[in-house]
């Protein structure tokens, strides 16, 4: 009997039980108190400051005043559509994990708001009248068709959670990058959703409370009318059938009416995550049992996650303007995540797949291979130095190595092009030799140094730096940026060290933990008010301006790490053979995984704080190479640092020559030309 079923047994289903029934009615009469209470707080909180007795008296009877308009006009409007929204994202985690049967499951981590932010974003730049017909259709698709994506990529033959989630992770972050593209194309028309999209509940008028209203009453209802049919579900797929259950339109049903409530509640206050976790599993930790009041518990409790939420960031808002809340969400959702994964033992059965080691790739020679990548980076290199806004030609370049070329074409390719080109270099085989090693580690093929939480510390200790001491020098961005990413390392490794650096919780705690320092930069750009733009170029990664001095400060890291990531790269190969042969063989797995992690982490946290965070390099790179040689680590380790170079190398190329004289983030680059081949990659690995 799995996690969710165990407090659910047919004998509830046919008799009830007054105890769970008593502790339903404490959990939901105690929530509805504790909303009121909230709500009216909440109706107490803005830049101008209105006594309780006031916003009762403003709620009940208005007297017309202008503290009775604001309370009327713009905080009840508030605190309805976090109530509704919080409410939507609460039930839905509940049919999510209920229809995959796995407690991690939420719009979040299934990619739904990934997906409906991205088609909300699209639709306002190429079809902003279908949006304005019906923002919940447009949400919807995107919703529908990420979820989808996420759930063709993570079946196969066992449909783990781990599988799951990293997928629904992987999935959210290629929908991100592709939504960043998006915003830094057209940051004129998308300059007015910027709080829309780290997900705000601002409201002027009553417009969105009155759409979203019966939108969110009406699958509600349906959803607790079919409660028995849920409550099946989770019996397994043998007693549901037994009990004449038709499991398939029951799921589609069930899935359809969760991935609607996420849409549209994305649609009208932005993509925030975590509600649909934390309160589910609160209302069961509180003896909620049967869907007919799971559901309604996990709504008022999803509601006074998000008021609460809110009222903590209209605090803070007081001194640096508007706070999205779900900028202020992971803070706790994390650590309730984090909790959760160490609760649950479920976890660790059958969830550690091996392919990403164990994949056999076609067998190419080895130095062919190795002189073809190195071919290709040469011509790369030449195409680099070559394009740009100065004019060049075959003869200017060959000018160029003779000696013979303008000051002003020396100035540029040897000043600008050339440390570049070898910045790009260096950053990219870091990166990729890091998602190579935690990949190995994780024995999972979708970890890299973006999703398990890594590269978002090291961002996380950058923008710290940057935001408290605007003027710092570049020595003490670096020295953030691996303050930042060795502080996640350290924090994710005492969470998972109790379970012997188990793969699964490490990935799930990773996960977590980047979701809490992508929280706190995007924390930090509000409050420090940061141009939009400017922001986003950084977070993108970028190769922009990079000179000889970033070159003399990154270079050692790469020279000295990769060839110890070669030569420890034997106890890689033994790590994918499973747990029992490498100690069998001398092997102390815990000091062999810290000791290539703590390789993996330098060599990303050295790659950011020189270009940013550029992402899909260390998920990509590796899998190139493993399709070509296999898994043999010795033959990897290079031939992954190879093309992640070459990788970076053309996107940052690219994002010179494409738009110029503007520029594209290198980083977009990658995500725009890594996205495709990595989900491909996903599915292809089912």
């Amino acid at each position: 009997m799995n996690y969710l079923s165990k407090t659910l047994s047919i004998a509830d289903l046919k008799k009830g039980s007054i105890a769970p029934l008593l502790s339903a009615s404490i959990a939901i009469a105690g929530g509805l108190l504790l909303l009121m209470l909230l709500a009216i707080a909440h109706l107490a909180q803005g830049e101008i400051e209105i006594d309780l007795l006031t916003v009762l008296g403003a709620v009940f009877a208005p007297d017309g005043s202008p503290n009775a308009q604001i309370v009327r006009s713009l905080r009840l409007p508030r605190s309805a559509i976090a109530v509704m929204t919080g409410a939507a994202w609460g039930m839905a985690g509940v049919l999510f994990q209920t229809v995959t049967r796995n407690p991690l499951s939420s719009a979040a981590t299934l990619g739904i708001n990934a997906g409906a932010y991205f088609s909300v974003t699209a639709a306002l730049i190429f079809v902003p009248q279908w949006f304005d017909r019906s923002p919940v259709g447009v949400a919807l698709a995107g919703g529908i068709l990420a979820a989808a994506l996420v759930y063709a990529i993570a079946a196969g033959v066992h449909l783990s959670p781990l599988r799951l989630t990293l997928s629904g992770v992987a999935v959210s972050l290629a929908l991100a990058s592709l939504t960043a593209i998006l915003q830094v194309f057209y940051e004129n028309q998308l300059s007015g959703i910027f709080l829309w999209g780290a997900g705000s509940l601002r409201q002027t008028d009553w417009s969105n409370a009155a759409y979203a209203a019966p939108r969110i009453a009406i699958p509600a209802t349906f959803a607790l009318l079919l409660s028995k049919n849920w409550d099946i579900l989770l019996l397994g797929d043998d007693v549901a059938r037994s009990l004449g259950q038709n499991l398939q339109k029951t799921r589609m049903i069930c899935t359809a009416i969760a991935v609607f409530l996420a849409a549209l509640s994305v649609s009208v206050v932005g993509p925030i995550g975590f509600i649909g976790i934390v309160a589910p599993h609160l209302v069961r930790l509180m003896g909620c049992r049967s869907h007919w009041t799971l559901l309604p518990a996990a709504a008022i409790w999803g509601a006074i996650v998000l008021v609460g939420a809110d009222i903590c960031a209209l605090q803070f808002s007081a001194g640096f303007g508007e706070i999205p809340v779900g900028t202020t969400i992971p803070l706790v959702g994390a650590p309730f995540l984090i909790w959760l994964v160490g609760k649950n033992e479920r976890l660790d059965r059958g969830s550690s797949p091996a392919r990403s080691s164990s994949h056999q790739g076609r067998s190419y020679p080895y130095p062919a291979l190795t002189l073809a990548a190195i071919g290709l980076i040469f011509v790369a290199a030449i195409a680099s130095l070559s394009l740009g806004t100065l004019s060049s030609s075959p003869g200017k370049f060959l000018a160029l190595i003779a000696g013979n070329a303008s000051e002003l074409y020396t100035w540029v390719v040897f000043e600008l092009r050339l440390p570049r080109l070898v910045v790009s270099l260096l950053a990219g085989s870091s990166l990729a030799v890091s998602g190579l090693l935690l990949q190995s580690v994780v024995r999972n093929p979708i970890a890299g140094p973006e999703i398990v939480g890594i590269t978002s510390g090291a961002g996380l200790g950058v923008c710290f730096i940057l935001v408290l001491f605007p003027g710092a020098s570049v020595e003490a961005v670096a020295i953030a940026a691996f303050v930042g990413a060795f502080a996640v390392f350290a924090l994710i490794g005492a969470i998972a060290w109790r379970s012997n650096l188990s793969p699964t919780r490490l990935a799930l705690v990773g996960i977590a933990v980047s979701a809490f320092c992508t929280a706190g930069i995007n924390l930090l750009v509000v409050v420090a008010q940061l141009r939009v733009a400017r922001a986003l170029v950084w977070l993108a990664g970028s190769t922009y301006a990079r000179n000889w001095e970033d070159i003399a400060r990154l270079s050692p890291w790469p020279l000295v790490l990769l060839p110890l990531a070669w030569v420890f790269a034997p106890w890689l190969d033994l790590m994918a053979l499973g747990e029992d042969l490498p100690r069998l063989l001398g092997v102390q797995l815990q000091k062999a995984r810290a000791l290539a992690i703590s390789i993996a982490v330098a060599l990303a946290a050295a790659a950011v704080s020189t270009v940013g965070t550029i992402s899909f390099v260390g998920l990509v790179a590796p899998h190139i190479a493993r399709l070509l040689v296999g898994s043999r680590h010795r033959q990897l380790v290079p031939l992954a640092a190879l093309f992640g170079a070459l990788l970076v190398a053309v996107a940052d190329t690219l994002g010179r020559i494409v738009v110029a004289p503007a520029e594209i983030p290198s980083g977009l680059v990658t995500a725009a030309i890594g996205t495709p081949y990595f989900l491909w990659l996903l599915w292809r690995s089912r």
